[in-house]
């Protein structure tokens, strides 16, 4: 069981993809159910000890090791950490889809997203006031764009709330290797050779 961060970090290593609090019916090991902390509220108030280690794990893990360890959103939209090179590997291509295929609120969260990289709060905010959404709807576009692999939250250890970037300004040789391949068409004379 999870005591430290260390080796809430070697679990995540070791498990390739793990959910932050876990759901029913996901097949990934949750940190939440492997940290052996207590769940007691303290006397004075505040979150328990489980919940705040789990909490800071989530951020600072990525953030402390951004080469080996993803952090973003997997399908049914659990928070989850990836081991980098099955993200690559694996995760990415089987999860990414076009923002071009997703609805038309996704697709304009995602324009202000990469017209200006914001916080949650603001982004929220200016979503609801020129887009007529709902704050439900917001969540759901910006889910959907993390579950897509288009957007990804900022790992710079200066920021306290979740920042939002282009998947493309993080992970550009990712995209741009995806992309080519997913692009390719064989020639007349390769589809013949075939």
């Amino acid at each position: 069981m999870i005591k430290t961060f260390e080796e809430a970090f070697q679990f995540v290593i070791e498990h390739k993809v793990c959910t932050v609090f876990g759901s029913k019916g996901s097949p990934h090991p949750s940190l939440w159910d492997n940290t052996a902390l207590s769940e007691k509220k303290p006397k004075a108030g505040g979150w328990s000890p489980k919940i705040m280690a789990v909490w800071d794990w989530k951020t600072r893990i990525p953030q402390t090791y951004p080469e080996a360890v993803f952090y973003g959103k997997i399908k049914g939209g659990d928070a989850a950490l990836i081991e980098m090179q099955f993200f690559r590997e694996t995760h990415y291509p089987a999860s990414y889809q076009p923002v071009t295929e997703l609805d038309e609120l996704a697709q304009q969260v995602y324009e202000f997203i990469r017209l200006e990289p914001n916080f949650t709060g603001p982004l929220r905010k200016r979503s609801i006031e020129r887009l007529t959404c709902t704050k439900s709807q917001f969540d759901t576009a910006l889910k959907k764009l993390q579950i897509s692999l288009n957007i990804v939250r900022s790992n710079d250890p200066s920021l306290e709330n979740d920042f939002w970037l282009t998947m493309r300004e993080v992970h550009l040789d990712l995209v741009n290797q995806y992309e080519i391949n997913s692009s390719y068409e064989p020639d007349e004379g390769e589809r013949a050779d075939r």
